[in-house]
């Protein structure tokens, strides 16, 4: 896949694991978070070749050709507004973000206001109608994410979104991290589904004691 400058909104676990990752395959990766000398981001660029930058979600935004977004589901309308609007137009923004609520402890529920009828991924399209929303990612932890051919059988993931052009390039993303099995949704209203899979993929996480493990179709 051709180098890409890749921002990754969240400077989580799971930002900085896509964020290492993208470095290893040859991209350029900024990091953004809520301020430009954010102490987990300004560490982990020190392990990191000069493909690493740092800066915050606004800088991030204006930086990637191909942005993420890796934040709590609680905060993650709140980061899209952050980077700016304008700065995600015509650009393919990466929602790997889950709408869970832990305020009452474990396990965790889905915030009321984005199930069933809406999800953060629709949610992120309608305040950002110019960007290219992306559906994906989001029912794995971070080291499957970015090698999935780590257990006995890769897991099969989830693709969805409104532009079909935007969906393929993301697909040949996942392809670059090792993803063969591939199954492309249809538009972004599909994220309602793959974001109602979490509390289920809690509870197997707690139920293995490990987090290394994925959904599978088999037809």
């Amino acid at each position: 896949m051709t180098s890409k400058k890749i921002g990754i909104l969240g400077s989580g676990m799971v930002g900085l694991g896509l964020g290492s990752k993208f470095i290893e395959l040859g991209h350029s990766v900024m990091i953004g978070s809520r301020t430009e000398n954010n102490e987990k981001s300004a560490e982990w660029k020190k392990g990191q070749s000069d493909l690493a930058h740092i800066g915050t979600f606004e800088q991030t935004a204006q930086f990637g050709d191909l942005l993420f977004i890796a934040t709590k589901g609680e905060v993650t309308l709140d980061v899209v507004k952050m980077a700016g609007i304008e700065n995600l137009s015509n650009k393919i923004l990466i929602d790997i973000s889950n709408p869970l609520d832990f305020s009452k402890g474990f396990p965790p529920h889905l915030i009321p206001e984005f199930q069933n009828k809406t999800s953060l991924g629709e949610e992120i399209q309608k305040i950002a109608p110019d960007c290219k929303v992306i559906k994906t990612l989001n029912t794995v932890n971070v080291s499957i994410m970015t090698d999935p051919n780590q257990l006995e059988s890769q897991p099969t993931m989830f693709i969805c979104g409104n532009d079909e052009s935007a969906t393929k390039e993301v697909e040949e993303l996942l392809k670059s991290f090792g993803w063969n099995d591939i199954i492309i949704l249809g538009d972004i209203t599909n994220s309602r589904a793959l974001e109602a899979l979490l509390p289920l993929w809690i509870r197997l996480a707690k139920h293995y004691g490990m987090p290394k493990f994925g959904f599978k179709i088999v037809k």
